[in-house]
């Protein structure tokens, strides 16, 4: 499947919205349903299985962050919000519900395209070497199934935390700067509050540190940003076959 083959449900109620992102997109020649509300895009995601919601988080029926949340326990979809809302805060709440990227009305349709076409790049193959399951204790790494798991269980990452771990394990040691995370990660021109790295990081902490407040994985480094340390009794980051 060709990235411009991507199937993409757009759920806002504002008709105008809608009707205006279905047709730039479709001229893209991306698959669209459109939605108006919570309960026509479950029911529509349910059949269309979409690679990408674009997901109003105020809708008549339901709050967008819980509909994100709902989704994504379903499939491994991506999710792109909208919302009038610029708030640090608000931001937060979508990241932590799982959210891959968010953009604030009014948005201009380029920057609209910009960002899914960025989001669809992570369902791209991987290469050979990139398949390579990297090993760091209890923590494996697996990128050809997309998978973390810490003994042996599977931790539940979204997208966007999936490829972040990752770059950050393939340089263990190196310290990467929050500006440097954003071009390799989100792999475009990301423009707004570098601040969704930390975010982001902080999600991921919780899920494989034993304790996020301590962490012993993914380490800061004040002012610049961020390094992965491989436990002392790993195999040094080394990826296995």
């Amino acid at each position: 499947m060709t990235m411009a083959s991507a199937k993409i449900l757009v759920v806002d109620d504002d008709p105008a919205i809608r009707n205006l992102i279905q047709r730039f997109l479709t001229q893209k020649n991306y698959q669209i349903q459109p939605a108006h509300d919570g309960k026509t895009a479950l029911a529509i995601f349910e059949q269309f299985n979409p690679d990408l919601v674009i997901l109003d988080v105020n809708l008549p029926d339901a709050v967008g962050y819980n509909l994100c949340q709902e989704m994504q326990s379903r499939t491994d979809v991506f999710v792109l919000l909208l919302t009038s809302r610029s708030d640090a805060v608000d931001k937060d709440i979508g990241f932590k519900r799982g959210a891959d990227d968010y953009l604030t009305k009014p948005f201009d349709l380029q920057e609209l395209e910009n960002r899914v076409a960025a989001i669809l790049k992570r369902k791209r193959e991987v290469t050979a070497t990139e398949q390579q399951r990297l090993v760091f204790d209890q923590l494996v790494i697996e990128p050809g199934r997309r998978e973390v798991t810490i003994n042996d269980q599977i931790v539940p990452l979204t997208a966007l935390e999936f490829d972040l771990l990752h770059f950050l394990a393939c340089h263990p040691g190196r310290v990467l700067r929050r500006s440097e995370l954003i071009q390799e990660v989100w792999e475009y021109d990301y423009v707004g509050d570098q601040r969704v790295v930390d975010v982001h990081i902080g999600q991921i902490r919780k899920k494989i540190e034993l304790d996020a407040s301590q962490p012993s994985l993914i380490q800061t480094v004040r002012g610049v940003g961020y390094k992965f340390e491989a436990p002392s009794n790993a195999k040094n980051g080394k990826p296995e076959s």
